[in-house]
């Protein structure tokens, strides 16, 4: 069994919020964690998944929850929205009554849009958001995916403990990072992820919205996984999948509802803030569900795909933000891009300091290609150490502040 980093975010929860909601992606793992805790904490285990219970709980969910006693999880909770009412009341009532209602629930669900609707509701101020990624790679190695560093002492000891070379960079970016896909090394990941998307849509997609097209809709999803770390224009998407804006961004919305993708802001400073692009970026939150999709089957057709540079930065990307979300860390990460075409990859604001980075699949660069991060050098922050994050297999200096660093650091 791998070891979920931010299992010590949930468990930290429960000593203080009455309610802790755990949020991602189908299949990310939140059922194996919860059955973790549920056999090392007491917890009961109810999961809405199963139709009768499901019926109950959207029947009648006072008794529903008095038949089932916290402290409870119920996974799949976005099922039955009328429950928030009735655990906001459960949870009130054992305040009044002993003064202390930490851990009484964790709910799980992976369509953001209903749970969020029912959190800010009902039970704004008593619940505790854990946002679950997909497995880290330093996960997958057994080791405790800390924080990102951006001490250069630190990036080397890291350096030191693990190392991947390209070659299975590539399949591991095309194999991707859903735990199913690490209980067995024969688990065929075509089948996992065809199987995936006919669930997603089916489950996930056609109960949110009116889905009259579910052809067209992964149509959309194989356009969208080409464009991973791709500026997002509206109209251009809308015109290869053949539908209007606004279902575009409908569309849209309910993949970022369900954790498939994200969305990465345009650094925004009055440094800088008449020239910028204002259009966000687009990156899929798992390489191998955008490879599957954009008909990538292997690290040998990736190495030779123009998708190459794309999937590499949505790694990077991915990789980054998971050791900030398995810490309980807010990030602060966008990319810079001004009218000129400068362009910087990753922007991260860290402790009131800036940091830049550029993600490449290759392996040396010099000053000519960090040449954007001048355009910051005026920024009301202190800028810290910046990177160009590569496939290089030890770090090197290319200016002031400013190092190559392998791919394994992250």
């Amino acid at each position: 069994m791998i070891n979920r980093t931010i299992k010590k975010e949930v468990l930290k929860s429960l000593k203080f919020k009455p309610i802790t909601l755990i949020t991602g992606a189908r299949q990310v793992g939140k059922t194996t964690l919860c059955m973790e805790i549920m056999k090392e904490s007491g917890f009961n285990y109810v999961s809405l998944d199963d139709f009768r219970l499901r019926k109950q709980a959207i029947d009648d969910p006072e008794l529903f929850l008095a038949e089932h006693k916290w402290p409870l999880i119920i996974d799949e909770v976005q099922y039955a929205p009328r429950l928030f009412d009735v655990i906001e009341s459960i949870v009130n009532k054992q305040q009044f009554e002993t003064g202390n209602n930490a851990g009484m629930y964790i709910l799980t669900g992976s369509q953001t849009y209903e749970l969020m609707k029912g959190v800010t509701q009902s039970m704004a101020g008593r619940v505790s958001i854990i946002r679950m990624p997909p497995l880290s790679v330093r996960e997958i190695h057994n080791f405790e995916d800390e924080k990102f560093s951006f001490d250069i002492n630190e990036i080397s000891g890291r350096t030191k403990n693990y190392k991947i070379e390209v070659d299975d960079l590539y399949k591991l970016i095309v194999r991707g990072m859903y735990p199913e896909l690490y209980k067995s090394k024969d688990e065929d990941s075509t089948t996992f992820y065809s199987n995936y998307v006919s669930s997603y849509i089916e489950r996930d997609v056609s109960t949110t919205i009116n889905l009259k097209d579910k052809l067209k809709f992964q149509n959309f999803m194989e356009i969208l996984a080409s464009l991973t770390g791709e500026e997002l224009v509206y109209d251009n998407i809308a015109k290869l999948v053949q539908v209007d804006s606004e279902t575009i961004k409908n569309w849209l919305s309910i993949l970022l509802a369900g954790d498939i993708i994200y969305l990465l802001r345009p650094y925004n400073e009055i440094s800088v803030i008449k020239r910028i692009v204002r259009r966000p970026k687009i990156y899929f939150n798992d390489t191998g569900l955008a490879c599957y999709l954009a008909r990538i089957a292997n690290d040998q057709i990736l190495s030779h795909s123009f998708f190459k540079g794309r999937f590499v930065e949505t790694y990077i990307v991915n990789e980054l933000r998971k050791s900030y979300k398995n810490n309980g860390i807010v990030e602060n990460f966008y990319y810079y891009r001004d009218k000129n075409q400068n362009e910087i990859d990753l922007v991260i604001l860290d402790g009131g300091v800036l940091h830049l980075i550029e993600c490449k699949s290759g392996y040396d660069y010099s000053k000519k290609d960090v040449k954007s991060f001048a355009r910051l050098s005026n920024s009301n922050y202190e800028l810290g150490n910046s990177f160009v994050i590569c496939n290089t297999s030890s770090i090197y200096t290319i200016d002031n502040k400013i190092y190559a660093i392998p791919i394994s650091s992250i």
